[in-house]
């Protein structure tokens, strides 16, 4: 049974989600709106993960929302920090009282003849409930809540120890005075190690190849500067503007030059490490910087841990499981009271939901993504997605911006539904999202392609997004209002 008509329908209250709802309701205070998400909380990642340490992998400075400036003193921010900050800006735009927690979206149904979305749902009690709603919006990010990816150990039945994949860790695991080891190399391994270390008896990093890590201060001193000369909006925008400038530069130079950019990177990692470290054998990647992403540690806390004789690394490749912990090709066996499989996530598009348009059932891998925020093909639905080189947030505030810029137009025209016209098969390619990263390369032919042109082709650029979605006339011949 169909309960109310909305305008809006927005799927996730994460840190895309909340942001797409303020956007929304400041543009259009007097329209109705509704934000499911199928979690008892809100926060998304920031609220599911809760492994020791997890933070933000870049500056809160980008990672905030443009509207509302971020306040507290570190600018790579705990996990709790940034829930605080998600669940603050929803209580100050009246976010909260428009979510429905634990309501998980089963399938969405596009109805050319009435115009509209139909969402059915699963209610807290486990009702299944129907809304309809004229724009659809996912902002349910691009990965699996309910599963990570594990690699195929042999004999992981052997172990007798304790093993744990940091999306789901236990709230009751001790790891005081025990021996560690975290198998991987990326954001979430080296977030995990030195926050590990401070009271493991000993943490290893048991890595397949190198990762490219860099330090930065946790706390942004010039930002700090700023906020002394200038008014609060102010200095955040001003600090927002040069941590833009500085990370696209960093990107557009590592690809340009990636030898000389990679000279460098390890040239600072051999100043934090000394002689303390192989940087050949442990710290130099096969692959240029940002062919996967560059991991973030603040302060050097991986490099000081690593120096002081808490943690080590160790590159090779896994035989087996033993009893004892892991048997390395080389022969060599690690013992551990604790394994961590800091292994990557399951890619998933759009939390797993069955769309159907008019009765037909969507396949999201045939579809052609339009300017990064709609899909060809479907009407009224926008998508919320990032940057895989800079903040997540610097693109989601883009595209809500685009999605009101959008419905304003369509208010002002008489328009009730607009859509990306397809293009031909010959023109789509594979969608490529600037990264070569396992997680990112096992689900990618799951999900919609880009084109190989303007306004079908993802940029991982901010200047280019913010023309394009900001400044370009929103009426053209990829897109259709009827």
């Amino acid at each position: 049974m169909t309960e109310h008509h909305y305008d809006l329908v927005i799927i996730g209250a994460g840190l895309s989600g909340v942001g797409v709802a303020c956007h929304f309701t400041t543009t259009f205070p007097g329209k109705k709106y509704l934000v499911l998400e199928s979690r008892k909380n809100l926060g998304g990642t920031w609220d599911l993960f809760k492994y020791p340490g997890i933070r933000s992998d870049s500056d809160m400075y980008t990672l905030g929302y443009s509207f509302r400036p971020w306040k507290e003193r570190k600018a790579i921010a705990d996990g709790t920090d940034i829930w605080n900050y998600i669940d603050s800006t929803a209580e100050e735009y009246g976010v909260k009282q428009n979510i429905r927690f634990e309501s998980s979206v089963l399938e969405v149904k596009w109805d050319s003849a009435l115009q509209t979305w139909e969402i059915i749902f699963i209610d807290p009690v486990g009702t299944k409930k129907v809304v309809n709603s004229q724009f659809l919006y996912s902002c349910s990010g691009y990965y699996s809540y309910h599963e990570a990816y594990l690699p195929d150990f042999k004999n992981l039945d052997r172990y007798k120890g304790v093993f744990v994949h940091p999306q789901f860790w236990p709230d009751s695991l001790e790891y005081e005075n025990r021996k560690i080891i975290v198998i991987g190399s990326g954001a979430t391994a080296v977030t995990l190690v030195p926050k590990l270390a401070e009271k493991a008896k000993h943490v290893t990093m048991l890595q397949r190849s190198p990762t490219y890590i860099v330090s930065r201060p946790s706390t942004d001193k010039n930002a700090k500067f700023l906020e002394k000369y200038f008014s609060e909006k102010l200095a955040y925008r001003l600090a927002r503007w040069k941590n833009i400038l500085a990370s696209l530069i960093f990107y557009s130079v590592s690809r340009r030059w990636p030898g000389f950019v990679k000279r460098k990177l390890l040239e600072l990692t051999q100043r934090f490490v000394g002689s303390a470290i192989d940087v050949e054998k442990h710290l130099t990647p096969v692959y240029n910087p940002w062919d996967q992403r560059v991991c973030l540690v603040p302060n050097g806390d991986l490099f000081k841990c690593l120096k002081a004789g808490r943690a080590t690394i160790v590159t090779e490749h896994i035989n087996e499981f033993t009893s004892k912990g892991i048997l390395l090709q080389s022969g060599e066996e690690l013992e551990a009271d604790v394994v961590i499989s800091a292994t990557g996530l399951k890619m998933i598009p759009f939390g797993g939901i069955k769309m159907f348009v008019d009765e037909q059932q969507i396949n999201f891998s045939q579809t052609t993504q339009y300017k990064g925020v709609m899909l060809s093909g479907i009407p009224n639905f926008f998508v919320a997605s990032g940057y895989t080189n800079a903040s997540w947030t610097l693109k989601c505030d883009l595209t809500s911006q685009y999605f009101c810029r959008l419905v304003n137009y369509c208010l002002k025209k008489g328009h009730k539904v607009c859509v990306p016209k397809d293009i031909k098969n010959s023109e789509k390619k594979v969608m490529q999202v600037g990264l070569e990263s396992g997680y990112i390369l096992r689900s990618i032919e799951d999900f919609p392609r880009q084109g190989l042109n303007s306004p079908w082709k993802l940029r991982q650029n901010y200047f280019l997004d913010l023309f394009e979605l900001k400044l370009s006339r929103l009426r053209n011949k990829n897109i259709s209002f009827s």
